[in-house]
This record gives C-alpha cells, structure tokens and sequence, in this order.
C-alpha cells in the first residue's frame, strides 16, 4: 500500500512554548505516529532570515560524504542569523536583501517553483530537536521527530509575503511565489500560506483564528500583518486550499470572510498534551518554580519580594502579553479584590512579552515591587502542572481567542478555570468554567471572590467534576482520529477533481 506524504509547516515551532507552536510540535508528533497511513515530514523556514539549504542527493544507496554534512551545517547556522552588522555591513545587507526581493518578485510572474532542500534524518538531530520540539515535547519523543526527513525552504516567511502584497510592477497583480511539493499529497501549513503549492498536492491551512483581520487594533505591525494574513488567506481560498480550523468560532469568522469555503472547511480542536495531568505536588515546588522562572527584566524586583507570595493563596494567568488577552481587566479585577478584604491574594502571570506589551508591563511594576504581583516566563510545561494545581483558580480574561490552552490545560492539572464569556471559551470549555464579562472588572472581581472563598467551593468543585468530560475531546487518541478521517476525504475528493478537471 502506498502511504500518502503529508509535508508540515513547522515554521511555527522555531518559537515559543504556547499557542501555536506548541500545537505545531504536538500534532508533528502526533502525525508521525500514524506511520502506517502517512509518511510524514516537517518544512523548516525561518520568519525573517533567508536559510541554506542543501540540495537533495539522489540515487539509492548514496552515502552521506563530509561535503554533505557541512552543507547541513551551513544550514544550521542560518537559522541563527549573524552578528549585528556595522552601518557599511548593514546597507549592503539591505540592498542584496532588495535585490533579492525584486528577483522573487520577478520570479513569482514566471510561475517557476522553488525547489526545497533537505535536511537528512540523523544528522543534527540536536539541533533539530532542541531548536524545534523540546519546548513542547517529552525526552521519549525525540526519536520520533529526529527521525524523518525534514525539507528547507530557502525564502524567508517573510520574503513570501512580501512578494505577493507587492507587484512586480503597477502592471501586475500580486502573485505568490510557486513551491515544488510535487511529491506530497498534502501540505499541511499552520497560518495562511503566502506561497503556491504544486497541483498534485492539496493544501490544507490550519486556521487559527482571523484576528489580523477582526481585531486589528490589538496586534502590533498592524497593516502588515493585515495585508499579509488577508492576502494569503484569499490566495489559498482560490487556489482551493481546505481549511482544519482550531475551533468552530475560528471556522465561522472564516466562513463571515470566504462563505465559499463552508464546504472546505471542518474544526479539529488542539490536542493538548499529556505533560498536563493530575498529580500529587507540594506547594513549596510552585514557590520554587517562582522564584527561578521571573521574567528577566523584572527579576531583581521580584527576586527581593518572592517570599511575599510563598504561603499565600494565588490567581494565575497563563498567556503572552498583548492587549486582547485582557490582562488589564483581571489586573483591575484583582485590585478590586485586594482593596476590599482579599489583601493576602497574590496575581502570578505566566507569559513572553507580546505585541504592544508596554502598557501591560508598566502595569505591572508597582504590584511587583510591592511584592504582590510575579511576572514568569519561559515556564516548561512540566513546572506549569505545579503552578496550575495549586493556584486558586486560573483566569483566562481574552476579548478574542482561537482555543485558549491554558484553561483545558487548568483544567487536566485539577485548578478551577475562570474564563471571559466569548464564544470559543463556551465551545471549549463548556460547563466546566464560570464565565465573566471581558469588560466589567466588577462582575470578574465578585464571580472570582465568590468562586475561590470557602462559600463557593461546592459550586467549584461541581465544576471541577466536569473537567474530565471536557478534557478528554482534547486527547491525542480521538483527535488523531480525527486527522485521519479529514486526510482521507481531502484525498478522495482531489481525485474526483483531478478526474473532472477541476482544481478545488
């Protein structure tokens, strides 16, 4: 039997250890796991920087020489990018990186595709795995992901977008550059794809959410990253791309967009993994896991006021920093609280800097120096179990999300979720969390007094008894299933197009 090739976007997981990375590292994962239905392997590009790429050898049998291997190196040391250039270096930079903006451009008008390049199991499999999956992944799954061919795609994310916003000339429209995927039956890509694929391959987008294009006033390089998502999203529609959205509020604010996809499109929730679970830890580790994960610019004030926090109950917010995940509602919610009888309930917010940041950040510093508020990053999931389980509750107070982990994640640690009323935290998170105005400080403030004071535990803990059927639709099991049952009726309805002569 001949097994379909499913080439994957792992453009994401060159990032961090929430969202979208972490859902690009689990289902790579997850998909190389289906070795008897799929041949599986990961598209290594870079957002900003152009990459080496080495060409693929061929011929059966042949062997991997010392000229190979530095290629691959070469390869390697792309992905970090240089030294900072001095002004000369630095205008030169600039100009070969025009130049080689008008050569694409110029490139895309004449259809010809981009060749990918290789990059051989077993060789850098360090890289590899710490550059691109240990963030997300357990050690035992290494293996798994070091072991398949992985191919390079030598343009920047960027290049690619740029190249079809932009026209070659004023007689042009945009058109997006053509990728040689001729030998996979799906490419399966993470965010819309700025790119072509060849007509024997059935590109499947993974949509997210439509943020850049609903809420464009809460991200930063807000005309690009409209331009670039609405473009490329239109692009993939006609080119008769099918669409595996995270949520079915993510589907319907595609389908307000494209209606013509209605068809092409189904939800495939996030898997969520395994590292969240219920289990027995002390409190005194998520004083630790405090202390040795403050966030580095803010870790001499907090370092001196961690101890205020070490026996003290705890609401934790689990999220970048950007203005839609609202953590100004709950800083406002929990002032209210602290302010009227609750002085003893510490904030810990677990989170990278985001776009538009300052303002959260500023926020911030006089409740870090007061020793009330702790600002954490770069949590591995194996801490963030502990800080979960024995928070008082986890609040997820987004104006806009996609899926939302961390309260399904909240939820498989044991903690009682509070989550702003929008329509994808009622999808996912079902009667398993109580629910806030996103935009009533009032209404959180009371809801979380009530939820984590002695009077409001029964009505928790009935919550709590209904997280495991919400979990478990969240299982890599049922949502592999899932997966495979889309790849086969994309399949089957690619060859009845090809048969009638259609492209979609």
């Amino acid at each position: 039997m001949n097994k379909s090739k499913i080439l994957l976007d792992l453009k994401p997981a060159l990032d961090g250890y929430a969202g979208i990375p972490q859902e690009t590292r689990l289902l790579f994962a997850g998909l190389c796991r289906l070795q008897s239905q799929f041949n599986v392997e990961g598209l290594l590009q870079h957002g900003s920087a152009t990459l080496n790429a080495a060409a693929e050898q061929h011929g059966a049998g042949q062997e991997i020489d010392a000229e190979v291997i530095v290629n691959h190196a070469r390869s390697v040391i792309s992905f970090y990018g240089g030294a900072k250039r001095a002004l000369p270096a630095a205008i030169r930079h600039a100009i070969k990186r025009y130049v080689e903006l008008q050569k694409m451009r110029w490139r895309a008008t004449t259809k010809k595709e981009i060749e990918l390049g290789v990059f051989e199991p077993g060789l850098f499999d360090d890289f590899i795995w710490s550059r691109l999956f240990s963030k997300t992944l357990s050690p035992e799954q290494k293996a798994l992901v070091t072991s398949v061919r992985h191919r390079v795609l030598r343009p920047s994310r960027r290049m690619l977008h740029e190249v079809g916003m932009r026209a070659f000339s004023r007689f042009h429209s945009p058109t997006f550059l053509a990728v040689d995927t001729r030998e996979y039956a799906f490419f399966l890509a993470q965010t819309p794809f700025p790119g072509r694929v060849s007509p024997e391959t059935r590109l499947i987008v993974r949509y997210h959410d439509a943020v850049p294009v609903t809420m464009p006033h809460t991200i930063g390089d807000k005309s690009f990253h409209l331009d670039s998502h609405f473009l490329a999203l239109r692009d993939n529609v006609a080119a008769g791309a099918w669409f595996a959205c995270i949520s079915e509020a993510t589907r319907q604010d595609l389908i307000k967009l494209f209606p013509e996809v209605e068809e092409r499109s189904t939800v495939i929730h996030n898997m969520v993994s395994g590292d969240y679970r219920l289990d027995d830890t002390d409190r005194r580790q998520a004083h630790l896991i405090m202390q040795v994960r403050q966030h580095q610019d803010e870790s001499s004030q907090q370092s001196r006021q961690c101890l205020a926090i070490k026996e003290k109950p705890y609401l934790l917010m689990v999220s970048t920093l950007e203005p839609r995940k609202n953590h100004q509602l709950l800083l406002s919610a929990w002032a209210r609280l602290k302010f009227s009888g609750m002085d003893d309930l510490r904030l810990v917010v677990v989170g990278n800097p985001g776009w538009d940041c300052k303002p959260i950040l500023q926020s911030f510093q006089p409740w870090i120096h007061q020793g009330d508020l702790l600002h954490l990053s770069n949590v591995p999931a194996a801490e963030l179990r502990v800080l979960y389980r024995h928070a008082a509750a986890t609040i997820c107070p987004s104006v806009a999300e996609g899926f939302d982990y961390s309260g399904v994640e909240a939820m498989c640690c044991g903690g009682l979720v509070i989550a702003s009323d929008i329509p994808v935290h009622r999808e996912i998170f079902a009667k398993a969390a109580v629910y806030i105005d996103p935009y009533c400080p009032e209404d959180a403030a009371a809801k979380i007094r009530h939820f984590i004071s002695p009077q409001g535990q029964p009505e928790a803990n009935v919550l709590r008894a209904a997280t495991p059927e919400v979990t478990r639709l969240f299982s890599q099991e049922l949502l592999l299933s899932q997966w495979q049952a889309f790849f086969d009726k994309s399949s089957i309805k690619m060859k009845f197009d090809h048969r009638s002569g259609t492209r979609a």
